[in-house]
């Protein structure tokens, strides 16, 4: 390892070694509307650090070759890339910090977390929308007590595409049966105006990160620049969370995936599932 990038890793592990001090109305709005955007999370050296190491692994083990006008909905969305923090010690140091599972412990408030998977969504320049959805719908988790940290490794304006929020939707139970397609753009957007749910579409500040349950409905707009739009998620789960038995061809394949070896009803203890915080 070289000086100048020893220095960069001492500094991003100071980062996210010191804690990010939530406050009790942030604490209350993320429990109400089951989102919250928090700003100044990564500060600029650490957010440019991880920028540049998430894009270059993005970069090599990409192997999406159909061009953008010739995908479906879902491939028009994003570049999707999973667990990367099994392949890169710098990536792993994002995602196995303390400072961003404490911010997951204590919005949902639980005693501690333990990772369920990451993944890189880079939406390339001319990429479509990411449609309505409720993540937990591919998750076979036995209760609501997950969220996922969503980190734009830019700024991110509303022509790149930054995820939108209907806040407390999670009381929703229409919906949570679609996987992201065409259908549930149409289904839960048709459902959502007939309610009193807000619609929260904002910019994302370089440096600020949102958090969302899995039963929240979010999509994000098309990226009409000519950049791409690269975001890093982590998902965490309550430390104590059990397997549930599927309920669709999706959780079968996360178990498999994700959680492989736990057992249905058990506490999901894979080296797959390290607790964070």
């Amino acid at each position: 390892m070289n000086f100048i990038k020893k220095i960069m890793v001492e500094a991003a592990q100071i980062e996210l070694d010191n804690n990010y001090e939530l406050q009790e109305h942030q604490i209350e709005f993320y429990q109400k509307n089951r989102y919250i955007k928090l700003k100044q999370v990564l500060d600029e050296a650490t957010l440019a650090y991880f920028n540049e190491i998430i894009s270059k692994k993005v970069s090599k083990i990409n192997d999406v070759e159909t061009p953008l006008d010739q995908r479906d909905t879902y491939g028009k969305a994003f570049l999707q890339l999973f667990n990367l923090w099994k392949q890169d010690d710098d990536i792993k140091q994002l995602v196995l910090s303390k400072r961003l599972g404490k911010i997951a412990a204590d919005l949902m408030q639980t005693d501690g977390v333990r990772l369920y998977h990451d993944q890189a969504l880079f939406k390339e320049g001319g990429g479509g929308i990411t449609p309505w959805h409720a993540d937990q719908h591919y998750w076979p988790l036995e209760s609501d007590k997950t969220i996922t940290a969503w980190i734009p490794l830019q700024e991110t304006p509303l022509e790149m595409g930054p995820l939108e929020f209907s806040a407390g939707s999670h009381q929703i139970l229409e919906g949570r049966e679609l996987s992201i397609s065409d259908k549930s753009e149409e289904l839960i957007q048709k459902k959502l105006r007939v309610t009193d749910f807000e619609h929260i579409i904002e910019p994302f500040d370089a440096g600020e990160i949102s958090l969302h349950s899995g039963w929240v409905f979010h999509r994000a707009g098309a990226n009409t620049t000519d950049q791409t739009r690269k975001v890093m998620t982590i998902i965490y789960m309550d430390k104590d969370m059990r397997l549930k038995s599927p309920e669709n061809s999706g959780q079968q394949n996360d178990w498999e995936t994700w959680c492989p070896g736990a057992k249905v009803g058990e506490v999901i203890n894979t080296e797959l599932n390290p607790i964070i915080y």
